[in-house]
């Protein structure tokens, strides 16, 4: 299962063919993102873990989202600019996605089938839902978009050690 988790290819916002075995051997967390969403000042407390732990293992990657309220109606650089200029995001940030529906992303198809939410492995309720992913590829955890990055520490030193 985890090999076809890692193998899924995605692209990045700057149009970069990547999978996530681009980064084997790390922790992952994946986060569906939105700019004009109650939660985007989340993408601080994201940046923060990012340059705590990325020498210690951890990749954090952002995958924007307009699928709730349509809080992500720009266009790549438009979200690319406004990470970085807001919130001084460095993290990998890849295309514009659906995670829900017939047009689902692949790697959202797996990660809610992986670990169900509370709409079951059908749905990702809102943005800003969280998924970490083990240095060998399992998906250790889903967290609601209410969880705070830095409510993820515990977990993610515990997958650095």
């Amino acid at each position: 299962m985890s090999d076809n988790l890692l193998s899924i290819p995605c692209t990045t916002i700057k149009g970069e063919q990547k999978t996530l075995a681009d980064f084997a051997g790390k922790a992952i967390l994946v986060v569906n993102t939105a700019s004009k969403c109650g939660f985007t000042p989340q993408y601080k407390g994201l940046e923060q873990l990012w340059q705590q732990y990325k020498d210690q293992g951890l990749v954090v990657l952002g995958f924007p989202c307009n699928q709730f309220g349509k809080q992500e109606p720009g266009n790549e650089g438009a979200i690319s600019a406004f990470c970085e200029l807001n919130f001084g995001v460095s993290f990998p940030l890849f295309k514009k996605i659906d995670v829900n529906g017939s047009d689902a992303h692949p790697l959202f198809v797996q990660l809610k089938k992986q670990a169900p939410g509370v709409l079951g492995s059908k749905g990702i309720k809102w943005n800003f839902t969280k998924f970490l992913i083990g240095r060998d590829g399992q998906v250790v955890k889903r967290y609601a978009p209410t969880t705070k990055p830095q409510d993820l520490t515990q977990e993610i030193e515990a997958l650095l050690k």
